[in-house]
């Protein structure tokens, strides 16, 4: 099995590890372990994944991607969106 060095841990942080693993009746190396284990289980579980029908769209989205030609003159486009633009900070172009 592989292992590790933790380096850095706080004071705290190494109390509070050493309490979890003595009200758990575990080692330290086995409380870490847990908590690591339990933690990515988690991160597994809550993640998001995409559906079909994302996937699909995201595939579109990436066969269009540069290929788009507008029908509207760059220059009034550019003012339509100029136009559209919440309030916000000065831009000079």
């Amino acid at each position: 099995m592989a292992s590790i060095t933790l380096k850095n841990l706080s004071d705290d942080l190494l109390a509070a590890l050493r309490s979890a693993a003595a009200q758990d009746r575990r080692s330290l190396t086995q409380e870490i372990i847990h908590l690591l284990d339990g933690a990515l289980r988690l991160r597994s579980e809550a993640a998001p994944q995409p559906t079909p029908d994302v996937k699909a769209q995201l595939a579109a989205w990436r066969k269009l991607a540069g290929t788009w030609e507008s029908d509207v003159d760059p220059a009034v486009e550019s003012d339509e969106l100029m136009q559209a633009r919440t309030p916000g900070r000065e831009v000079d172009f």
